[in-house]
This record gives C-alpha cells, sequence and structure tokens, in this order.
C-alpha cells in the first residue's frame, strides 16, 4: 500500500444514480454508512449552480468529520471551504492549485508514469487511478491491477483507486498499491446504500489494518468548513 492519503473510503456523488437518487441523498447516505470523503461529481453544472450544494455538502461532511472533494471547480472548493478539489487530465492541475487556498487538497487524475510526474509536479496531493473499466465513466482508460502496482511505486504521492471499486474487489486495489479506494456505483446504485457504505467500511478498514503505513484515518483530515 502507498504512502498515506487524506481519505481510505470515498463515495462518488453523480447526476445519474440508480434508483434516482440526486447528490445529496447519496452524499448523506454514504457519511452515515462511515465515509470519510465524498467527492461531489456533477459534469456540466456551472460553477454559480454548484456552489450552493457544495456548501450544503461541505456542512454535511463536517458533522461527521468527513472531507467533501469538489471534482472539476477548484474555485468552488475554495469559496465554500471544502476540503478539496480533484481535477482530471483535461484540467490545467497547476491552475487549480493556484486556486485553492492553502490547506486544501488537490486530486489530479492520472494513468501513466509521465501523468503521474506532472500531476506531482503541479502540487497534486493524491492521485485518482482507474483500475478496472466503469461505466459511470466509459473515457477512462483502466491501467489494471499491475498498472496500479507501476504507479504506486514510482509515485511519491499516494493513490486513490477508481473503476469498478466494490466490496469484492477492493481489498485487491489496496493490496496493490492503493492507499484508499473510491466508488461510484458500488454505494449510490445500492439498494441500502447506508449498508453499502457501512461494509465498504469495514473492508477497507481491515485491509488498512494489516498496514498501518497506508490511508489515513479521519483524525488527519483537513479541516473542512
Amino acid at each position: 500500500m502507498s504512502a498515506s492519503a487524506p481519505f481510505r473510503l470515498c463515495a462518488v456523488t453523480t447526476d445519474a444514480a440508480a434508483g434516482g437518487r440526486g447528490h445529496t441523498e447519496v452524499a448523506l447516505a454514504a457519511l452515515a454508512g462511515g465515509v470519510d470523503a465524498v467527492q461531489l461529481r456533477a459534469p456540466g453544472w456551472p460553477a454559480e449552480d454548484l456552489r450552493p450544494l457544495a456548501a450544503v455538502l461541505t456542512a454535511a461532511c463536517a458533522r461527521t468529520g468527513a472531507a467533501l472533494i469538489v471534482n472539476d471547480h477548484p474555485e468552488v472548493a475554495a469559496a465554500v471551504g471544502a476540503a478539496g478539489a480533484h481535477v482530471g487530465q483535461d484540467d490545467d492541475p497547476f491552475a487549480a492549485r493556484a486556486r485553492l487556498s492553502p490547506g486544501q487538497i488537490l486530486g489530479v487524475s492520472a494513468g501513466d508514469l509521465d501523468e503521474v510526474e506532472a500531476a506531482v509536479a503541479a502540487g497534486a496531493d493524491y492521485l485518482g487511478v482507474t483500475v478496472w473499466p466503469t461505466a459511470t465513466k466509459a473515457e477512462a482508460s483502466a491501467v489494471g491491477v499491475e498498472g496500479l502496482g507501476r504507479l504506486s511505486a514510482a509515485s511519491p504521492v499516494p493513490l486513490v483507486a477508481i473503476g469498478g471499486v466494490s466490496a469484492a474487489t477492493a481489498p485487491t486495489a489496496l493490496a496493490a498499491g492503493a492507499a484508499g479506494v473510491a466508488v461510484v456505483s458500488a454505494i449510490a446504485g445500492a439498494p441500502d446504500p447506508v449498508a453499502a457504505a457501512r461494509e465498504l467500511r469495514a473492508i477497507v478498514d481491515r485491509a488498512c489494518a494489516e498496514d498501518p503505513g497506508g490511508a489515513a484515518t479521519t483524525s488527519e483530515l483537513p479541516p473542512t468548513g
């Protein structure tokens, strides 16, 4: 497992969760189940529309000591006092870092060694790596378990596994070098998202207990709000 990450288990919200669940419903259920981070992913939303929702979720996360990560909009993360932001390869991580306030964390998606090097140079605190193909982000290129291991060995910052991560696959990702996992449908699409989050948290905690040098505890998260 790689160096300490800012969270162990992150629930990613989407605009099209199964059962018609919205961002707030998914986030609150995930928090009730024990996640220590929520990533607000609302592609296509303009910043002015995203800001009120991000403020609500930042406050909800703060009540449980969790982190809110705002996808694609570091300026929104800075405005509402979220824990940080996450950007992809189509974004400028240097500009994202500049928009964040001191102490906020930056995650950057990476899929190869060049992208790892560039993200780290831009000031990324962690890297999001797609491990298995996923219908929720079909354009992402999956690196596989071996690729995750190679990137983890080469990266000076921790990796968070995403893409096809579930209760069944999370231990594999953590054993291969991820310091934390991020899930979409495994929580948002579950019949009981609270129970799904609780199960995942127990699985991730067990894996991290076997490697105490891995993911962070909630007490190590930066302050929110």
